[in-house]
């Protein structure tokens, strides 16, 4: 999961609730310093076992170029509350919910952006047709299902969960490799509140999507084709959960733009926040134009 360097909300974030037709969200949400919103609207969307303080290093150097930006919890995760029901975590449900959140940012198209598994969840809700966005953002996330060593580790928590129980798996496992690698005290007080916040039926059947999505590059290709959607694969050159290899071949087949960021691993906004929000606003601002301009 990744690991936000700081908490402290930066001038202009707020925490917010954001009540949908599919039920209440929890989000930061940023606004430029002049309050006055002249670009069109964002929506962050995070990752398995993420959350929104994911987005928290980029969120004001965002909303500066003079948009709302919203980051949320998806259906389960951390402060967002979830149901027993598994079927209300599949991919295709939580599309629907950002979807759903998409509606509440007001008359203008949205830019969707989905970090890992939240990639996936993006491209059901464009796929459905719930949602036109005004541009996609794939952001170190894979064609498919992960494999290999990411692969191992979301079975490992599926099967250790129905058990165990998150409790257990935080102090056994997770809390001692925290300690380790010297997180601060403020950080890992939220790592703990996160980590047992998530709905243990939704982190089981997350892992199964996670695990088992298919290959649907090709529609969101066609999807792109006829409908002038504009996609950016964006990703670290050292991603260890998807290879940067497919996901250059992601981008290829999507004839989407592709930005690799130096220096960076699976969380682009959190080890390169500068370099990260620099190429969305790039990618954003193009975006607009072409769409103002059809």
């Amino acid at each position: 999961m990744s690991t936000p360097r700081f908490l402290t909300l930066p001038p202009g974030v707020n925490r917010t609730t954001v009540e949908t037709s599919r039920g209440a969200f929890a989000a930061l949400e940023a606004l430029p310093g002049s309050g006055v919103t002249e670009r069109y609207p964002a929506l962050l969307v995070p990752g398995y076992t993420g959350s929104k303080e994911d987005f928290l290093a980029v969120l004001q150097t965002l909303a500066a170029s003079g948009r709302r930006v919203l980051a949320i919890d998806l259906r389960g995760q951390y402060e967002s509350d979830g149901p027993e029901d598994p079927s209300a975590y599949a991919r295709a449900a939580l599309g629907g919910d950002v979807a759903a959140i998409a509606a509440t940012l007001g008359p203008d198209p949205v830019h969707l952006v989905g970090h890992s598994f939240g990639g996936l969840v993006v491209r059901e809700a464009i796929l459905s047709e719930e949602v036109r966005p005004a541009s996609t953002t794939l952001m170190s996330s894979g064609p498919a299902g992960v494999t290999g060593q990411a692969a191992a580790k979301a079975r490992a928590l599926r099967d250790a969960l129905p058990d165990l129980g998150m409790p257990a798996i935080w102090t056994i496992s997770l809390e001692p490799e925290y300690l380790r690698r010297g997180v601060a005290p403020e950080v890992l007080a939220f790592l703990k509140a996160r980590t047992l916040g998530n709905s243990e039926t939704g982190l089981v059947r997350m892992a199964h999507e996670i695990l088992t999505a298919p290959d649907r590059v090709d529609e969101l290709a066609k999807h792109a084709e006829d409908t002038g959607l504009r996609t950016l694969v964006l990703y670290g050159e050292d991603d260890d959960v998807w290879d940067p290899r497919a996901q250059a071949a992601m981008a290829e087949r999507l004839g989407a733009a592709r930005v690799v960021i130096p220096s960076a691993a699976h969380s682009p906004a959190v080890e390169a926040p500068e370099t990260t929000a620099g190429a969305l606003l790039a990618f954003w601002a193009e975006a607009e134009r072409n769409h103002r301009g059809s």
